[in-house]
C-alpha cells in the first residue's frame, strides 16, 4: 500500500473509558476500540493509540481504593498496571493478525532534540512495519518535574511528532459544551471552532477533570492548540458512542466538537520547540522586541531584553514574556544565564566587550524561535 497517500490519526481515550468505574480494565470498550481501529486501517488510516489506564489497573491489582498523591505510590502502581494494560491490548489485536509495540514516554524524551527524532524515527518505523504503537506516559520513572501531566499532552506532542492528520480525543462527555452540562442543562455541544480561540478556554475552564484521571476538557483544548502547530485537526468526542471514530471518519457532525488548526503548520524543528513543557529560564523583553517578533519574524537582540531569571546554559530553552508576565515566545539561547544578564539591555556591537567574545548578535536566532 503506498503510504504517501495514507493518513495518520493520534487517537488517545482517558482513565474513565479505558477502566470500569476505576475497577480495573473495561477489556469490553477496549476489544470495540480495537475493532474501530482496525476498520480505519482498512481506510488506509494509520493510527497511533495514547492510552491512559495504566495507573488505574494498577491501583486495582493493588487492591487500592483511593489515588494515591505519594509519586512512588503512583510510580509503584503503573508498573504493575501497564503489564496488564499492554497484554490486553496485544490479545485484543493480535486476533487480527496485528502486533503492537509498547512506546513509554516522558517530557525529557521530548526535550532533547536527539531523542525526539529517535522516537519520532521509531513510530514512523513501527507504521510502516504495519505495527500498531501503544503510547503512555513513562510514569514508573516520572518525576513532578518533567512528567508530562496528562495524556492529552502527551497525544498532542505525539501529533506533532508524527505530523498527524486527525488527534482525536476520546473521553466521557460528547465535546465541549458552552458550560458544564452537568450543572446547566441549557448548555449546547461546540460541534466547530478553531484552534487557539480564547472563547474555548473560558468555556473549558467551566469544567472539571474526572476522579481517575488528571485531564478535563481544559486540558484537551490545550492539546487541541499544541496539535495545530503541525496543522493537526483535533475531534474531542465520547468514546462510547457505537462507532464514534467511524463516524468521524465519516465527517458527521453530530461525532464531536471539531478543533481545526488554522494556521500552516510549523516546521518540524520549531514544533519541538512549541513542545517543550519545561524550559530553564525565562526574559522579558520590551514593546519594540515583542513588534520585531511577532510583526517582522526577526530574532531577538540583548537590547530588547529588560530582565533574566533562572539558570541556563547556551543551547537551553527559554521562555520570553512581556512585562506583564505573559509567554509571547519561546527559544534556544545562545548565551547561558550569566552571560545573558551582562549583555540585557545592550546593543550587538557592545557583546565581545562585555564578554570578551561573540558568538551571535542576537540572543535567539529567529530560526530558533517560535511564538507561542
Amino acid at each position: 500500500m503506498n503510504r504517501s497517500k495514507k493518513k495518520t490519526w493520534v487517537i488517545k481515550a482517558g482513565s474513565s473509558l479505558i477502566t470500569n468505574h476505576g475497577e480495573g480494565l473495561d477489556t469490553q470498550f477496549i476489544c470495540h476500540w480495537v475493532e474501530q481501529v482496525i476498520e480505519l486501517r482498512n481506510k488506509n488510516i494509520d493510527c497511533i493509540l495514547v492510552s491512559s489506564g495504566a495507573v488505574a489497573e494498577g491501583l486495582k491489582r493493588l487492591n487500592i481504593k483511593n489515588r494515591p498523591h505519594e509519586i512512588h505510590e503512583l510510580q509503584a502502581a503503573a508498573a504493575v498496571g501497564q503489564m496488564g494494560l499492554i497484554q490486553q491490548y496485544e490479545s485484543a489485536f493480535q486476533k487480527h493478525d496485528l502486533h503492537t509495540a509498547q512506546i513509554l514516554l516522558t517530557h525529557d524524551d521530548l526535550s532533547n532534540r536527539q531523542r525526539y527524532l529517535n522516537a519520532r524515527s521509531t513510530l514512523k518505523t513501527l507504521l510502516s512495519n504495519n505495527v500498531i504503537p501503544i503510547v503512555n506516559e513513562n510514569d514508573t520513572v516520572a518525576i513532578d518535574e518533567i512528567r508530562l501531566g496528562d495524556n492529552d499532552t502527551l497525544a498532542a506532542l505525539v501529533s506533532n511528532l508524527v505530523e498527524a492528520d486527525k488527534l482525536i480525543l476520546l473521553t466521557d462527555q460528547k465535546g465541549l459544551y458552552t458550560d458544564d452540562p452537568s450543572k446547566n442543562k441549557s448548555a449546547v455541544l461546540i460541534t466547530d471552532a478553531e484552534a487557539g480561540d480564547p472563547k474555548l478556554i473560558e468555556m473549558a475552564n467551566k469544567g472539571k477533570a474526572g476522579t481517575l484521571g488528571r485531564g478535563g476538557m481544559l486540558t484537551k483544548i490545550k492539546a487541541a492548540e499544541r496539535a495545530a502547530r503541525s496543522g493537526t485537526n483535533t475531534v474531542i468526542a465520547a468514546g462510547k458512542v457505537e462507532n464514534i471514530l467511524q463516524k468521524i471518519a465519516q465527517k458527521k457532525p453530530e461525532s464531536g466538537t471539531w478543533i481545526h488548526a488554522k494556521n500552516e503548520p510549523i516546521t518540524a524543528k520549531k514544533q519541538w520547540l512549541a513542545g517543550h513543557l519545561q524550559v530553564k529560564g525565562k526574559i522579558t523583553i520590551d514593546p519594540g522586541a515583542i513588534d520585531v517578533l511577532t510583526n517582522k519574524g526577526k530574532s531577538l537582540l540583548p537590547i530588547g531584553v529588560t530582565h533574566c531569571e533562572g539558570e541556563f546554559s547556551r543551547g537551553e530553552a527559554i521562555i520570553c514574556n512581556d512585562a506583564e508576565g505573559n509567554a509571547i515566545a519561546i527559544g534556544l539561547a545562545n548565551y547561558n544565564a550569566s552571560e545573558t544578564k551582562s549583555i540585557l539591555g545592550k546593543i550587538s556591537q557592545e557583546i565581545e566587550a562585555i564578554l570578551g567574545y561573540v558568538d551571535s548578535p542576537a540572543l535567539i536566532h529567529r530560526d530558533n524561535l517560535v511564538l507561542l
